[in-house]
């Protein structure tokens, strides 16, 4: 089959092949192009040594020199160029103790996790296949190249990788394959927190986030996630809901589109539900507080996961806020916008109606109905260019030290006082009116 390499690339390739070398594109630019889908970036695998590739182009950086990487820059775009090897003994799944450069390609795409990601390419042989890559993009499988517990026992990560592949292609596991991911699951504790975090965030943001029940089902989540396993085991017994804590997640992760942040928050929303879960005297099941609690069980994980802040407070922000409902007028929801915060809107409308879709079929039409309300109140707000936070607010604290008061505790409860009266009448903030209250208040 013909590929359609990048003008770069081919270069790239023809230079090594004038030399004496051999030159493919390799693994996941080859598997995507043969899926249709557009190559995140391009990889080449070659005969030709790093120091031998550093003296064949003129711009190259050392990214990876030691196992092999050199990064050969073209019109300001870089393309890793790496040499055939062979792994060495792994002594932590996780990294090779050492590599060892080989001359035959063979030997570098058996060391490859996945078949789909085992095949090279070049414009003089073609498609280079020896694990049935191809057949297995047809079969929509994920397997792996050679024994599947050799593959996983040298890198642990691989087997959410599998998840996450499966994920993004719409694809399914290899039997083969699950049954060494359920073998080995727990030695994926050996693998960092920040490249566990980097494949869950692949696999929630795909087109098909609900794979986390097949690394639950397989064992990996109850390593890096037990929470997720405890809400998976969680029964609702209430007319709201019809399916177990974890099932309603995965049902609300679907519901909500592809968003790191909002995926993330659905996955987590109700964490705290197996903790705050009480059932009354007619078996009704409670969960008083989860909304609250679960913000603070979402910030531990997240940090264990290592997350960046930014994500930890949006998402926090979101979990507070989902059950909140304030009542139908521009008071109140004034009031929520304020103390949920301006940052959540309008993610939290998703949020809520994505939670809404994955509950029973209870007073549904009337939830979706007291949302869209909401959503048209909030707009309306917004339009009116309506007050909502405090510095929004027409007088400033360095407004009120001119007008006399003192800095301090003072100071910030008139600054509140104002601010809950706007609140309450948008109208009143004027800074003219503003002034007449302060003296007034002064009196």
């Amino acid at each position: 089959m013909k590929i359609n390499l990048p003008e770069s690339v081919k270069k790239i390739i023809n230079v090594l092949e004038e030399n004496g070398y051999e030159g493919y594109a390799v693994g996941g630019c080859v598997r995507d192009t043969i899926l249709s889908r557009s190559p995140q970036d391009w990889d080449i695998t070659t005969s030709a040594k790093p120091e031998e590739v550093k003296s064949l182009f003129p711009h190259t950086i050392d990214t990876g020199i030691e196992h092999g990487t050199v990064t050969v820059m073209d019109q300001h775009i870089g393309y890793e160029v790496t040499t055939y090897r062979i792994d060495g003994e792994y002594e932590d799944a996780r990294h090779p103790k050492n590599v060892f450069f080989t001359p035959k390609l063979e030997e570098d795409l058996k060391r490859r996790d996945f078949t789909i990601n085992a095949m090279a390419y070049n414009e003089k042989d073609g498609l280079v296949d020896l694990f049935e890559g191809k057949l297995d993009l047809e079969r929509k499988i994920i397997r792996c190249v050679g024994n599947p517990m050799e593959r996983f026992s040298e890198d642990a990560l691989r087997m959410l990788r599998a998840v996450r592949f499966a994920a993004q292609l719409g694809f399914s596991i290899d039997e083969e394959t699950k049954k060494a991911i359920k073998e080995l699951a727990p030695t994926i504790q050996k693998v960092s927190a920040e490249r566990i975090q980097v494949e869950m965030v692949k696999l929630l943001v795909s087109d098909h986030p609900e794979e986390i029940l097949t690394a639950y089902e397989l064992g990996l989540t109850k390593i890096f996630l037990p929470e997720f396993d405890e809400m998976m085991q969680t029964k609702q017994n209430s007319k709201h809901h019809m399916y177990t804590v974890g099932e309603h997640s995965v049902k609300a992760l679907q519901n909500i589109k592809n968003d790191k942040v909002l995926r993330i928050t659905m996955l987590l929303h109700d964490v705290a539900k197996p903790k705050c879960k009480v059932t009354d005297a007619n078996g009704a099941d409670h969960f008083k507080g989860h909304q609250e609690e679960g913000a603070k069980m979402a910030k531990v994980i997240l940090k264990r996961l290592k997350f960046d802040n930014a994500t930890i407070n949006q998402v926090v922000k979101l979990i507070k806020a989902h059950d909140d409902r304030p009542n139908l007028d521009e008071k109140s929801i004034r009031h929520a916008m304020n103390d949920n915060g301006l940052e959540c809107y309008p993610d939290l409308f998703d949020v809520q109606k994505a939670d809404c879709l994955a509950q029973s079929e209870y007073n549904r039409d009337k939830k979706i109905v007291y949302l869209e309300k909401y959503v048209d109140i909030y707009k309306s707000i917004i339009d009116k260019e309506q007050c909502v936070s405090l510095k929004e607010m027409k007088i400033n604290g360095n407004d009120l030290i001119q007008l006399g008061i003192r800095p301090g505790k003072e100071l910030g409860e008139m600054l509140r006082n104002l601010f809950n009266k706007v609140l309450d009448e948008p109208e009143l903030n004027e800074k003219e009116k503003l002034v007449e209250m302060v003296k007034k208040l002064q009196k």
